[in-house]
Parts: C-alpha cells; sequence; structure tokens
C-alpha cells in the first residue's frame, strides 16, 4: 500500500526530513541501513524515497506520482529498481547473483539504480561477501538500501559501509487514539498498543476472540493471586492450563499477566498513570495500597522467570504451579 508524504511525515517526522534534505542537496549516497521495528514504517518510508529518487518529475521533495517511473514503481516493473527477500531463514546467494544479474544489465531507463535487500539481518556470510564487492565497486550511479529491524545483526563488512537511518517507535497514546476512533474501546486499546506497535496488527488481534479470551482468562488468574494460592491455582487447572496449550499462547499470556502487576506497580507509584488494563483501575489502586514495591518487584521477577523457564522446556503445569507459589510468598495482599 502505497502511503503519501504527509501521511509518512506523520509517522516518521525526523526520518521524512532526513531523506528529504539528503535529496533537497543532491547528496544521495550509495548504501543505506533503515532499521526499525515492526508497524514503524520502515517499508512505506523505502518505496517513498525510491520514488522520489527515480522521479522524473519531483516537486518540492516528493514524488509526482504520475510520471511513467513513478506508476511503473506502483506497478512493481521498474527495470532500474530491484527488490531481495528472503528464501526460508536466509538470503541465499543464489538471489544475490539473481540481483547482481539483473543490475548489471543495461537498464531500459537511463539514470540511477536502486536496490533493496529486505531482512537485511538475514545475510549469510557467502551471501553477503558476493555482494561486497559491488556494493563498494557499483556499476553506474546504484544505491542500495538494506531493510532490518536490528542493525547489530547485519555483518560489520555490509554495515560499515552504510548511512544508518534509525526509525522510531510509534508513540502508544498515538495507536490508541487510532484503535479508538475505529471503535475499539479505551480498554482494549490500552492493552493491544502494549503487545504490538503494529496498527494493523493491532487490528487484527483485537478482532480474534482467542485474545479477548486470553485477557479475560490472565486477568481472572492476576485477581485470585490476590486471595490465596488455592483460588489461584484452581483457576490455574480450570481455566489456564485448558486455554493456554502451545508455547506461543503461555508467552503472550505470561506477558499480560506481567503488564498487570506493572500496572499496579505503576499505580502505586503514580494513581494517574496510564494503564494496560483501565478497566480494572479500582482493582489495581486497592491492591497497590496493600502491597509494596519490594514484594512487587519479587511478583514481577516470579512472571519473568517463568517466561525463561518455559523456554527452557520446563513442564507447563508446574511451571504455573511454581509461580502461583511465588507470588504469593512476594504478596502481601489483605
Amino acid at each position: 500500500m502505497m502511503h503519501t508524504a504527509e501521511e509518512l511525515l506523520k509517522l516518521q517526522p525526523v526520518v521524512m526530513k532526513q531523506l528529504q534534505i539528503i535529496f533537497e542537496k543532491n547528496r544521495v549516497g550509495h548504501a543505506y541501513i533503515l532499521e526499525g521495528g515492526k508497524g514503524t514504517g520502515t517499508e512505506e518510508v523505502m518505496l517513498y524515497f525510491v520514488r522520489l529518487l527515480l522521479c522524473e518529475n519531483p516537486q518540492n521533495d516528493v514524488p509526482c506520482e504520475t510520471c511513467r517511473s513513478c506508476q511503473r514503481i506502483k506497478s512493481g516493473n521498474h527495470p532500474n529498481f530491484h527488490q531481495v527477500y528472503p528464501e526460508g531463514q536466509f538470503i541465499k546467494v543464489d538471489a544475490i547473483e539473481k540481483l547482481l544479474n539483473e543490475m548489471s544489465k543495461t537498464g531500459l531507463e537511463a539514470g540511477r539504480k536502486v536496490y533493496v535487500i529486505h531482512s537485511a539481518e538475514r545475510l549469510n556470510v557467502k551471501s553477503a561477501n558476493k555482494l561486497l564487492k559491488f556494493l563498494e565497486e557499483p556499476e553506474g550511479v546504484v544505491t542500495a538500501i538494506f531493510i532490518t529491524q536490528n542493525i547489530n545483526a547485519i555483518i560489520p563488512t555490509i554495515r560499515s559501509r552504510c548511512q544508518h537511518i534509525k526509525f522510531q517507535e510509534i508513540p502508544r497514546n498515538s495507536m490508541m487514539k487510532e484503535l479508538v476512533a475505529e471503535g475499539i474501546t479505551q480498554s482494549m486499546a490500552a492493552t493491544v498498543s502494549m503487545v504490538t506497535s503494529d496498527l494493523e496488527d493491532a487490528f487484527s488481534i483485537v478482532k480474534d476472540d482467542a485474545f479477548a479470551q486470553a485477557r479475560k482468562t490472565v486477568l481472572k488468574l492476576v485477581e485470585a493471586t490476590f486471595k490465596n494460592v488455592h483460588e489461584a491455582m484452581l483457576v490455574v487447572h480450570e481455566d489456564w492450563l485448558p486455554l493456554f496449550k502451545e508455547k506461543e499462547q503461555i508467552e503472550l499470556a505470561l506477558d499480560l499477566m506481567l503488564f498487570a502487576f506493572r500496572d499496579i506497580v505503576a499505580i502505586k507509584a503514580n494513581p494517574e498513570a496510564m494503564c494496560t488494563y483501565p478497566d480494572l483501575l479500582s482493582t489495581w489502586k486497592e491492591a497497590a495500597l496493600h502491597t509494596t514495591f519490594d514484594k512487587l518487584s519479587s511478583q514481577l521477577q516470579a512472571i519473568l522467570n517463568a517466561r525463561k523457564q518455559l523456554q527452557s522446556n520446563m513442564n507447563k503445569t508446574l511451571m504455573m504451579e511454581q509461580l502461583m507459589l511465588n507470588l504469593q510468598e512476594g504478596r502481601s495482599f489483605v
């Protein structure tokens, strides 16, 4: 999906200004790394920058969107624009060889050539070395763009030859406003905005009944821990274990539990703090009155430890029973 310059300026104002100045001052480099998490707009900004670089009639550092070049990029068949994606776990040597073959051909269009390596952290040593010589000595005017969520995962020989452009995470408040504007409740928007920073993912999650059920079950267990260990164990066996069977489901559930205890910490420090579960605000305030920061810290650590145990394939029932005991040891609720 193409985004307008105005939309992208709202999404990533610093990055967009940076790229527009590069273009305006005619300081386009030979290689860039665009680093940003999911939902930060790296793909969309990359397409905007490519359109700007190849546009036949840019206006005020914005692609015209109507010239032959812009139209061909939109349709995905511009001969001077090439993209490489991972196949499986890595970007294979064959994919790089195919790219270099395409880049060495005489372009049907005069001027700059652009190639984009998606998920660049998946370049293995062989494919990276294959690309390295062309990166250092390209044929003609060429701009390389590497897209990644983690620049440190890109091998140093590539990293050192590129300009780094860092994308900012989307503010949680902004995401919540967009979700609420589309009819999502404030409480659900507050929760899902802690789970993902990608707006499209967020809409997908809130439409999934399984997520609503997961949220409900986690909060039921958290409230049970305020009472006694027997009540908590009952919820674990009757509600938690039958619902959360896969590792990914348990990871999410433990994260949702962690957010609940973080809410209590935040409310104890500041009664006006933004919560992951604003619909439980009165419950969190009551809990905060009857505990200490030290005990809350122990409870948070207990949940984090359970998450580590999950990764080591500990028996899930035993892990949850141990977690309930650890949460009770850290509690002082009355």
